[in-house]
């Protein structure tokens, strides 16, 4: 059986790319600006390579589906934090994409020390998009109360008003911390590592692919995060009853809502932000702001930590489907920032519909496997449409890379179904069309002063909506 290869995507693309044309591997087009997730390499045909995000490539290998993978030791120590039996076998040090994960409070909070935190009888809430390290963080330290609350990213951008601590990762110079967060200590070191599954290492023959990895010389290098670059003055939010709070996105997002923003006469400075500052001023008064990540939106308003974003109706519907008694709500539909959520299957399956899908899953003996950044979205979907078994695999973006080896469907966002055609994939379904919405909570008591900002905001945005 031929070998089968994980790599990352994102900020170790560039220095694995040297590591492997200097083992010899002879990839074609791993770059930054390579249009498909399935590689070849000259030096082994034979063998199956794929790329995926970072964070995906432990879980990937731990279970099998690939012998050897390449990521940051962070991911391997947030999967084997919690799944401890699944850990895959760290063969070596790769030395490149060094950095650390630090435990930080914000340097307006007056927490000078994590002793101070250990006898405190309020619950510690600890953000971070690493949540099974930061469990095993409070349980070690053995605080009275505390709560780790998940996100995607962006974690900088909670502490204080929505969270005492935040893990997060920066250099390895702990000084680097961005966001007026201060670090408390440095819970992990990371760099890049290889990985194996613990059976192909023990039974496959790995011996001519290792033989070229292991006679690379490597160069230390370390990766400059986005989280670490302090050029901008932090100033902590001024926050009373009164005091509205918006969440904006970061991303592809900010274009079109930066030309909403505008229309709606409503300055935001420092948005975007070349310097990772995630807290810009506005021209509105008692109007606070705070750029976050579309996808945790949705559950922010619900915890009452924002009162109005702005996110994609997709991750609303996703979150709905988890949480249908949640109080939030779609405002307005800014009818920009248009995507398809569709269903895609390898376009050698003999179907062209959900249909003809369905028929295909009646007589299949194993369970669907089911790919999708929209867990809630994805697994309603294979509800309503009566697929039989089924398995919901969780992933964290470059989503056609799974099928076919990996899944059987997946559901995924799309313009203009380029990308997934490009995988060779065809689109069998369309679940909805998403725009950007601004959200927000029913039957939320205000203050008078506070449901009138609100009502102004409201107002301003919806005429910007409806302009042309």
């Amino acid at each position: 059986m031929a070998v089968r290869i994980a790599l990352p995507k994102g900020k170790l693309l560039d220095e694995t790319a040297a590591f492997l044309e200097k083992a010899g591997w002879q990839l074609n087009d791993y770059s930054q600006t390579m249009r498909n997730y399935r590689l070849k390499s000259a030096r082994f045909p034979e063998m199956l390579i794929k790329v995926f995000q970072e964070k995906d490539i432990p879980i990937q290998v731990a279970i099998g589906n690939y012998d050897l993978g390449i990521c940051g030791l962070e991911w391997i120590e947030e999967l084997t934090s919690k799944y401890t039996a699944s850990a895959p076998v760290k063969i070596r040090n790769l030395g490149y994409g060094r950095g650390a994960l630090y435990i930080a409070a914000s340097s307006a909070a007056g927490v000078s020390s994590l002793k101070d935190l250990s006898q405190e009888p309020e619950t510690i809430r600890i953000v971070s998009e690493y949540p099974n390290i930061a469990e095993s963080f409070a349980l070690n330290l053995r605080l009275r109360r505390s709560g780790v609350y998940p996100v995607w990213g962006a974690a900088e951008a909670y502490p204080p008003e929505n969270a005492t601590l935040a893990l997060v990762a920066g250099n390895t110079d702990e000084n680097s911390l961005n966001n007026g967060l201060k670090s408390l200590g440095k819970v992990l070191d990371f760099s890049a590592y290889l990985i194996a599954n613990r059976a192909s290492w023990q039974q496959k023959d790995l011996s001519e692919v290792m033989s070229t990895l292991e006679n690379v010389e490597l160069e230390e290098k370390e990766i400059p995060l986005a989280a670490s670059i302090p050029s901008f003055h932090f100033v902590p939010q001024v926050i009373d009853k009164d005091t509205v709070r918006l969440a904006l996105p970061d991303g592809h997002a900010q274009k079109h809502t930066v030309q909403l923003l505008n229309k709606a006469g409503i300055l935001v400075d420092d948005y975007p932000s070349k310097t990772g500052n995630r807290r810009p001023t506005t021209n509105l008064e008692g109007v606070v702001i705070k750029v976050i990540r579309p996808q945790d939106m949705p559950l922010q308003v619900a915890n009452d930590n924002f009162d109005l974003a702005i996110t994609g109706i997709d991750w609303l519907t996703d979150h709905l489907n988890m949480f249908p008694g949640s109080p939030v709500q779609a405002l307005v539909d800014f009818k920009v920032s248009w995507v398809r959520i569709v269903a895609a299957v390898a376009g050698d399956v003999p179907v062209n519909n959900i249909y003809d899908y369905r028929q295909l899953c009646q007589k299949k003996e194993s369970s669907v496997r089911i790919a999708s950044e929209y867990v809630n979205i994805a697994d309603k979907y294979a509800r309503d449409n009566r697929l039989g078994m089924y398995r919901v695999l969780p992933t964290w973006g470059a989503t056609e890379a799974f099928i076919p080896e990996d899944a059987d469907i997946l559901i995924e966002n799309t313009e203009t179904g380029s990308t997934i055609a490009r995988h060779n994939l065809k689109i069998i379904d369309t679940l909805f069309e998403s725009t950007a919405h601004l959200i927000g909570a029913k039957n939320r008591e205000y203050s008078t002063v506070k449901k009138a900002r609100i009502e102004k905001l409201v107002k301003l945005l919806s005429k910007a909506a409806e302009s042309k």
